[in-house]
């Protein structure tokens, strides 16, 4: 299939998509479910193509692999798990694993999480200082990129004590959080599942210190997401205020469980529970809905057709909503970190191009940063833009009528373009003539035919951003599917962990570290000389 995928690329790479628009084909070419509008019919991707991006898919094992994840199989097949993130936010079971209903527990967990939430926001559990005022995340990677991603979407919704997020390990983070805070009305979350990440817990050795200083159980103010009780009693902290998460949630997954206690303090029952429901929402149709008008299926064959197939690197996801300026980035580390892999689940080389390069930030400002390059330059990027029918800013409602007109021009300049003889009138009426205007010109001509899609919500409610994330969960599911690949594990971190736990004490002194290559032995007496 892929084979015939690309002799129909070649047939209508250069082809205008500008001359397949019409009302049908926008008809034809979009899926409305559940207050989203899904829009892809700015993409070059015509009946035939769809035909056979659905007959790739039914060639693939995705039918059976979507089965045996909802079912509670073990498809992590590296690491001998399954994949049951969707477990955290359904409303009932049963869900089986190695035949055992495991709702029981994912829902006590839940009850647990949220009563310790609502004990946090109506002042029942209080500092020294009394009710908590502030609340830090400690974590890395998907125990800080989803919290604090949808702490930011989530602001008008947010009405608890105020949250802040440490994730790296540079000291210039943490020390800028704890600066200005107060540490006996500060509640500090420490998100790990072994709890042996070593920046997270660098970062809570540095807030259990600061807080030493003025709290006389420090420890008191510390919760941990955990799945290690030894180690968390090790630190300090007590066992009602650990809450634990199995193996089958991954950390690009985990949001849904005890690593959103934080935003789930910031929220309040209700609103959490609305979050979850809306990811919910997506799990069934993305289980029940019929392949030609699956939106995370369709999102994802678009996916393929442009990086697998039209071999373009890069994808520019662009949310016309600036409390979803990190979604780009949460989203980087999903998709990359699923299916940045070359080696298939068989153990043999990936034969094509895996995942592209995940990229972007809110319009409009990225429209003054790098959309220079998306417009005139030589590499084409698919973009994904995504716009809200309404703000949450009744009296700025020309801002948000300004920013939808941004976002729909943007999407229609990327495919219309400018051709010379327009951009030659332009350079006329600003007076250049003969060889200077048609300099000129060239400097204005947009070659377009550039394509993209468009996601239309109704309003970022948290019930929408629980839509949001699980589509892109199953879009990456989709692909890595299709792919052959294994889109639940991360070997590929674990090499650099290691060798910085090495070097670590090199740089301290403690040892030579001999066995390091010439270049990095070179480096560490670099920054070893500054003492």
């Amino acid at each position: 299939m892929f084979l015939e995928l690309k002799s129909k690329w070649k047939d209508v790479k250069s082809r205008k998509i500008l001359s397949l628009i019409d009302r049908q084909r926008v008809n034809n070419f979009s899926i409305q479910t559940n207050g989203l509008f899904f829009d892809y019919s700015k993409t070059n991707i015509d009946e035939d193509t769809l035909g056979l991006l659905l007959d790739l898919l039914k060639k693939s094992s995705f039918h059976e692999k979507r089965e045996a994840m909802f079912s509670g199989k073990k498809i992590n097949i590296t690491e001998d798990r399954a994949v049951l993130h969707t477990a955290l936010r359904a409303e009932n079971g049963p869900i089986l694993m190695d035949g055992k209903d495991i709702m029981p527990a994912v829902l006590g967990t839940r009850f647990r999480m949220l009563n310790f939430a609502e004990a946090i926001r109506n002042g029942e559990i209080q500092g020294e200082g009394g009710r908590y005022t502030d609340v830090i995340n400690i974590g890395i990677g998907g125990s800080d990129l989803g919290p604090s991603m949808a702490y930011l979407a989530l602001r008008p919704y947010t009405n608890g004590p105020k949250c802040h997020f440490v994730s790296n390990v540079d000291g210039a983070h943490i020390n800028d959080v704890l600066e200005g805070l107060n540490p006996r009305t500060t509640l500090v979350v420490v998100a790990s599942k072994t709890f042996k990440t070593i920046e997270t817990l660098t970062n809570a050795q540095t807030a259990l210190d600061w807080m030493a200083k003025k709290v006389a159980r420090p420890a008191d103010n510390f919760v941990a997401l955990s799945s290690s009780m030894g180690r968390t009693a090790q630190f300090g902290i007590s066992a009602d205020r650990v809450f634990s998460f199995e193996d089958w949630v991954g950390g690009r997954y985990s949001l849904w469980g005890p690593i959103g206690l934080s935003l789930a303090i910031a929220l309040g029952r209700d609103d959490w529970l609305s979050f979850l429901d809306g990811a919910a929402s997506m799990d069934r149709h993305f289980i029940a809905t019929p392949d030609e008008d699956n939106i995370c299926i369709i999102l994802a064959l678009i996916g393929i057709w442009h990086a697998q197939i039209g071999g373009y690197a890069t994808r520019a996801v662009l949310p016309y909503e600036q409390r979803l300026e990190r979604l780009p980035a949460y989203l980087q580390q999903l998709e990359m970190e699923s299916n940045g892999k070359a080696v298939k689940i068989d153990g043999n080389d990936v034969e094509i191009t895996t995942g592209p390069v995940v990229w972007g930030t809110s319009g409009t400002n990225g429209q003054h940063a790098f959309y220079q390059l998306i417009h005139q330059g030589t590499q084409i990027i698919p973009c994904e833009f995504l716009i809200g029918k309404q703000g949450h800013e009744p009296n700025l409602c020309h801002q948000h009528r300004l920013l939808q007109a941004n976002c729909l021009a943007q999407s229609q300049a990327l495919m219309v373009g400018r051709n010379l003889d327009d951009a030659r009138k332009i350079a006329s009426l600003k007076g250049f003539v003969g060889d200077e205007l048609e300099r000129q010109a060239r400097h204005r001509v947009f070659k377009g035919n550039r394509p993209s899609t468009t996601l239309v919500y109704d309003k970022l409610t948290p019930a929408c951003l629980g839509q949001i994330i699980a589509l892109y969960e199953h879009r990456v599911f989709v692909e890595g599917a299709i792919l052959e690949i294994n889109s639940f594990d991360q070997w590929g971190v674990e090499l650099g962990k290691e060798l910085a736990t090495a070097l670590g004490p090199v740089l301290m002194g403690e040892n030579a570290g001999e066995g390091n290559d010439a270049s990095t032995e070179h480096l560490v007496q670099i920054l070893r000389s500054n003492k």
